[in-house]
């Protein structure tokens, strides 16, 4: 019992295909490559250095004077 032939296999897909179809083969096959796809992104992500996110800039030696209203029911 040794490996399978080229024949072989050719007969398998062809099995596969009368039993799924090719319409549903090719849907499959476009699910599985956005799944590879999203995974390799997702890797690239996780490969990159994190961001910080940017601080506010504080501006020293000034004082701001603000009003505090109440808020009123309407």
């Amino acid at each position: 019992m040794g490996s399978f032939s080229i024949w072989h296999w050719l007969i398998v897909l062809v099995i596969v295909m009368l039993v799924f179809g090719t319409k549903k083969l090719r849907n499959i096959g476009q699910d599985l490559g956005g799944a590879v796809k999203g995974f390799k992104e997702g890797m690239k992500e996780a490969n990159e250095p994190a961001k910080t996110p940017e601080q506010p800039q504080q501006v020293s030696g000034q004082t701001i004077d603000v009003e505090v209203k109440e808020k009123t029911k309407s």
